[in-house]
């Protein structure tokens, strides 16, 4: 089956200047990829007439969807509208339909004071070639055009109107338009380990894949993610082969694998606890409250973790955790006492099943001889034991402290696989 490819333009100064960062060429990747769409290339462009018109011609030659974003919006540098009704040859009118949702999001959703403003009621103007595809959460419509065979989508830039389109109408359309090929991962996730050393130890395993099934190496703080991606138009053949290839991959990584799935460190953590129904606390000095946030990132993180303590100052550490002021003297607040009696004080205090606790020098400064910047303890326990190991890291600040999260979640994982009930 002829495999149908993408491109992805992005219109907009900010994304070139860095002001905005654009996420979502990566979030419409992944949604075309799992109805067997594939992304060839994603494009930014400035809100420049000549290089917006430019984009279109070349990824027109090299794909068979142009998905755009942004410059829909209602003041002077959005020019996305009018160059496409100029290059589809068409001619702008008003969508009644749009024309009524507009007034009605400013008269009875966002009842903003004062008449609707002409450049508003303009977002109603459409060109007349295109099919119109109606943005529930905004404004600017999207709009479909088709030309010499090719499919050509424009959408706002902003993420959650973008999502809302593409959920509702693009991605439907695509599927009834297009015959797709079947597209397949199969992730595995590792800790502990560089790529290179897992590209040596697979070597043989992974110069043995067919031509239609892709290993990709993923690596992330600490961890690799080993995807393998399948493409074919037998949907059983294609899972059959998958499924094959990962028992023979499995016992070459055994020793670093953390889990045969396309999930997060912080995901398989949470997936431990619920299995037993038990609960986590941290107690965070260097990383500020950032392994908090990485574990209710997901919906349904109030099931398993039961808070934290950014015990950041030494008086925090003493009087919230009941960490001795002595031991802070005499072993320094990035010890093994110190993180040890922050478990101890964070199991007292919030009574989860497993604490964890982080103290380290995140830097630029602040590091010493013996207790350079990237130094960093980490100890886990439960009422039973605690244990704590130290790390030293390299980077710079930032980098620093999501690195100790990632590694301080997988010595968490651990603990609760060793010491299970």
């Amino acid at each position: 089956m002829k495999p149908v490819n993408a491109s992805i333009i992005t219109i907009g100064d900010e994304l070139l200047i860095g002001q905005t960062v654009d996420t979502n060429s990566a979030w419409m990747a992944e949604e075309l990829n799992k109805i067997g769409v594939w992304v060839k290339r994603r494009v930014a462009v400035g809100d420049v007439w000549d290089d917006i018109w430019g984009a279109l011609d070349e990824e027109g030659q090299k794909a068979d969807i142009i998905l755009i974003t942004g410059g829909l919006g209602p003041t002077a540098d959005d020019i996305t509208k009018p160059l496409l009704c100029k290059y589809f040859g068409g001619r702008v009118v008003v969508n009644d339909q749009v024309l009524t949702h507009v007034k009605y999001l400013f008269e009875k959703v966002f009842r903003r004071p004062g008449p609707i403003l002409e450049r508003n009621l303009k977002q109603a103007e459409v060109p007349d070639v295109c099919t119109v595809l109606m943005n529930e959460r905004g404004t600017a419509p999207g709009m479909w055009f088709e030309k010499e065979n090719k499919v050509y989508v424009s959408m706002p830039g902003v993420p959650h109107e973008m999502k809302g389109l593409m959920k509702k109408e693009v991605l439907p359309r695509l599927q009834r338009h297009f015959k797709m090929p079947f597209i397949f991962h199969q992730t595995f996730l590792t800790y502990g380990v560089g790529e290179s050393v897992l590209a040596e130890k697979i070597n043989e395993w992974e110069a043995a894949l067919p031509s239609h099934i892709k290993l990709a190496y993923l690596p992330h703080y600490g961890t690799v993610r080993l995807r393998l991606t399948g493409i074919g138009d037998d949907q059983n053949k294609l899972e059959a082969e998958l499924e094959e290839l990962g028992k023979l991959l499995r016992p070459l990584i055994q020793e670093w694998l953390v889990i045969d799935d396309d999930m997060t460190i912080q995901q398989v953590v949470a997936k431990l606890l619920k299995e037993k129904k038990q609960t986590v606390a941290t107690a965070e000095s260097c990383t500020g409250g950032y392994i908090a946030h990485l574990l209710t990132i997901d919906a349904g993180a109030s099931s398993n973790f039961k808070g934290t303590v950014v015990a950041y100052s030494n008086e925090v550490k003493e009087h919230v955790l009941n960490v001795s002021h002595q031991t802070i003297e005499s072993a320094g607040a990035v010890s093994e006492e110190v993180v040890k009696q922050m478990v101890k004080g964070t199991l007292e205090e919030l009574k989860p099943d497993f604490a964890l606790a982080t103290s380290g020098i995140m830097g630029p400064d602040g590091g010493s001889e013996q207790k350079p910047v990237g130094t960093v303890w980490i100890a886990v326990g439960n009422n039973k034991k605690i244990e704590a190991q130290v790390f030293h890291f390299r980077f710079d600040r930032l980098r620093n402290i999501e690195q100790t999260a990632h590694t301080a979640l997988n010595v968490l994982r651990k603990f609760i696989l060793q010491n299970r009930d």
